[in-house]
């Protein structure tokens, strides 16, 4: 696929100015985020599920789920976990942006929205994948015709993100809260939820292992009845990049890749314009033509048998050496 196309503020959604109302720490490097509008400027409505996509200080562009209660239409509020191995871009917003200070940001958009006809949900959240689900919730609890419940699993109580209000009215009789240590063998067992099919439709969001475990275990569910989520690639692998070249077939332009860069952002820095919306592998709208090279996938979309011949940008890597893309 060629690489001809818009980024999605160049796709009619243009960045706005939203003032930083404040910022709170609610566990171990996760920071909330309220964001309100500058004078003569109303925030637009948006749905659960919805995200934002924000231009952080260093230019770069990064998504981040709004978890604040959509029928609030006084402030739109994001919870960022800092991440020490990450690309940067959390560490630029938590280190760099205070309370008074303003951001550009694009209107809401929802690639994980609930589905309007069901009316029971199972929301099975890691870490800071909670955020999301938060304005699920929130809308949930409104309608009295439709019901949820929630696990959430993290490693311990100071990690895990509105835990105090979780546990209370009026969520905690439809929440259940899993710590396992950071040990592997101490992970919630998922299979009791997900061996039979039923009426509730499932929301997943959270750290690339637990949307793998629930693919596999609701692999006999009805199409369309498990929605996914997820925040990218895991600090802990990001750790283990290295830098790599792109060649562009058709151009013969040769494009390098930093360790702690996306291809996605390599060639938007070379003036190549990619569409692009999740930026984490789960929506497809970056799937570009592979030609050549040892692809690192780490997306949620390509089967396997796709993926001899494409590749997202956003996320997936070259395993050494270089790429040569259809461009």
């Amino acid at each position: 696929m060629p690489l001809e196309a818009t980024s999605p503020a160049e796709q009619g959604d243009e960045l706005r100015v939203v003032e930083v109302a404040a910022k709170d720490l609610i566990a171990n490097d996760i920071w909330r985020f309220t964001l309100r509008a500058t004078a003569g400027d109303p925030l637009a409505a948006f749905t659960p599920g919805s995200h934002l996509t924000v231009a952080l200080p260093g230019g770069a562009r990064r998504n981040y789920s709004l978890c604040s209660d959509p029928a609030d239409r006084g402030s739109w509020q994001m919870a960022v976990k800092r991440e020490t191995n990450g690309r940067g871009g959390s560490r630029q917003l938590v280190d760099t942006v205070q309370v008074g200070m303003r951001l550009e940001v694009s209107q809401p958009r929802n690639q994980f929205a609930l589905e309007p006809r069901a009316q029971r949900f199972l929301f099975i959240a890691g870490g800071i994948g909670i955020t999301p689900i938060m304005s699920m919730m929130r809308q949930l609890t409104r309608e009295p015709a439709r019901s949820f419940r929630l696990i959430y699993c993290t490693r311990d109580a100071a990690s895990t993100a509105f835990r105090d209000e979780l546990l209370s009215a009026p969520f905690a009789e439809n929440v259940h809260i899993h710590h396992d240590g950071g040990d592997p063998t101490r992970a919630f067992d998922l299979w009791p939820l997900l061996e039979q099919p039923g009426e509730e439709h499932v929301y997943c969001c959270g750290p690339r292992g637990l949307m793998e475990a629930v693919a596999d275990m609701s692999g006999h569910w009805p199409g369309g009845s498990v929605h996914f989520e997820h925040f990218g690639v895991d600090a802990a692998t990001r750790a283990q990049d290295q830098a790599f070249t792109v060649v562009l077939q058709r151009s013969g332009q040769r494009v390098e890749v930093a360790a702690d860069q996306s291809i996605l952002d390599a060639l938007r820095s070379r003036g190549l314009h990619v569409t692009s919306s999740c930026e984490s592998g789960t929506c497809g709208s970056c799937r570009t033509g592979l030609v050549a090279g040892d692809v690192e996938h780490r997306d949620m979309v390509l089967r396997e048998d796709e993926r001899a011949e494409a590749i997202m940008v956003c996320v997936s890597r070259a395993r050494s050496g270089e790429l040569v893309l259809d461009r």
